[in-house]
């Protein structure tokens, strides 16, 4: 098993040294860092380049491992109680030191002291934690989530929790979950508030779940011309409740993406050229398992080749890239995902990722990029080189006409310029076509009257046909986008 061990190579819980240094502080960085992230195996005696076993003389064995247990002992803080064990392997004797995760993190150099002597696991490499990670390493010691605590300072709106219920109620319903009645006893049960001498307290998660009040709650979302972030084509940034900003976020990226259709007898069928069920879990993923101790903000960029959703923090108290392929998840915000689950936002623990791999498999797409750097996480979805399928000749002479006239567009209001209440009509009237008026209002929270008007202005372009009679008639979006 130590053999199979040596020759998967160097990983985050993997390091290799021919010798030790003569400084201590140079190896002890990955035993802090072992402690402070999933645990792992430092193996004497194995070369990191060419993985030779170069063994470990007989002779120094045992003064090399009393070194060792010394120097951990005398440079760590809090204590490290590390496993060290001589292997044989192929006839030589290598040094195997195990250091399993810790609890009471963090974990530092007590010659540099907490501020510049944490490091943690990236890949293979031993580094030093960012201020925000020591945050996040400390609450883990203290078995403590950020999101549940209470948020000094910010009201308890009854208007505020109200909407909040009846959301939680509205997402419930939309996902197909059994009725259930919210109220705020529901919210202190999931510890979103508190109650502290007759008082109703905010947590951070209810700050998060009604308002911008923290400034890096927002979604960035831009269009790139190319594949680099040179030229900006689009852009908007999200603000207010994290649900209402994954909604948002979700809406815009389908926006500025390539719809085709097809029509099958007398049915017609739309076809996003990116999987949405995949665009959703990248960005529920990002709010759900972001470092909210970071003051980043989530990223969501559309470049020609790819979308990329980018979140502060990378993986969560030692997860690594392989468990996170296999379905396993922790949980960072605990208050936030019991919401989402609650929401039905979220399904399963471990599963948001599975589905946005199947998603990409079911569409023909490359296979998906994760990518943990820099305490941020990344997820790209690849877009596929060849154009998206175009609507057939048997739609119609007028929507054959208007697309002539305006091309075939990939993002509405770059090619047509749009308003945004245009835009939403058109992707409404898109999922149901017999929608009135009084609907559309109520579903974009704006007035009637401001709908009628936006119609009538889609309807000279001639992207909005009307047939038959106010009451029973339909509309005919003639644009595909």
């Amino acid at each position: 098993m130590v053999k199979d061990t040596i020759f998967s190579g160097e990983s985050k819980n993997i390091e290799y040294k021919v010798t030790l240094p003569d400084k201590s502080e140079k190896y002890m960085k990955t035993i802090v860092a072992f402690a402070n992230t999933q645990g792992g195996k430092l193996i004497v005696g194995v070369d990191d380049k060419t993985h030779q076993i170069v063994g470990v003389e007989n002779d120094v064995l045992f003064q090399l491992m009393d070194g060792i247990a010394n120097a951990v002992s005398d440079s760590c803080v809090p204590q490290i109680i590390p496993d060290i064990e001589p292997q044989t392997v192929d006839g030589k004797t290598v040094v195997v030191v195990s250091v399993e995760a810790g609890k009471n993190r963090p974990y530092y150099l007590k010659s540099k002291g907490k501020d510049n002597g944490t490091y943690i696991r990236v890949a293979g490499t031993s580094r030093l934690a960012f201020p925000e990670k020591i945050k996040e390493l400390e609450m883990e010691g203290a078995r403590i989530s950020w999101d549940e605590l209470t948020c000094v300072g910010y009201p308890v709106s009854k208007d505020a929790t109200e909407k909040l219920c009846q959301d939680i109620e509205r997402f419930r319903k939309k996902a197909g979950m059994p009725d259930h009645s919210v109220n705020k006893e529901q919210l202190i049960n999931w510890k979103i508030l508190k109650q502290s001498e007759g008082q109703l307290l905010a947590t951070n998660a209810y700050a998060l779940l009604t308002s911008d009040y923290f400034s890096f709650s927002k979604t960035q979302c831009a269009v790139f011309k190319g594949t680099d972030r040179a030229v900006f084509l689009d852009k908007r940034e999200l603000k207010g409740p994290i649900y209402t900003q994954i909604e948002e976020a979700v809406d815009f990226v389908l926006r500025n993406i390539r719809l085709g259709a097809t029509i099958d007898g007398l049915v017609r069928k739309e076809r996003y050229e990116l999987p949405p069920e995949a665009i959703r879990e990248m960005i529920i993923n990002a709010h759900c398992h972001r470092n909210l101790l970071d003051e980043s903000c989530i990223q969501v960029a559309i470049y020609d080749d790819r979308l990329e959703v980018t979140s502060p923090g990378g993986l969560y108290n030692g997860l690594t890239y392989e468990e996170v392929m296999n379905g396993h998840s922790k949980i960072r915000n605990k208050g936030i995902a019991n919401i989402f689950s609650q929401m039905g936002l979220v399904e399963a623990w471990g599963s948001g990722i599975k589905r946005i791999l199947n998603a990409a498999e079911e569409y023909g797409l490359p296979k998906p990029r994760f990518q943990e750097f820099d305490n941020m996480f990344r997820v790209e979805l690849f877009r596929n080189s060849f154009p998206m399928m175009k609507e057939s000749r048997d739609i119609g002479e007028t929507s054959e006409k208007h697309r002539r006239s305006i091309g075939e567009v990939s993002g509405i209001k770059k090619q047509i310029e749009l308003n945004d209440t245009q835009q939403k009509i058109i992707k409404l009237l898109l999922e149901d076509n017999q929608l009135s008026a009084i609907k559309l209002a109520d579903r974009i929270g704006i007035a009637s009257r401001n709908i009628e008007s936006n119609i009538k202005k889609l309807k000279e372009l001639g992207i909005l046909i009307r047939h038959g009679s106010p009451k029973n008639g339909y509309w005919e979006v003639t644009l595909t986008y």
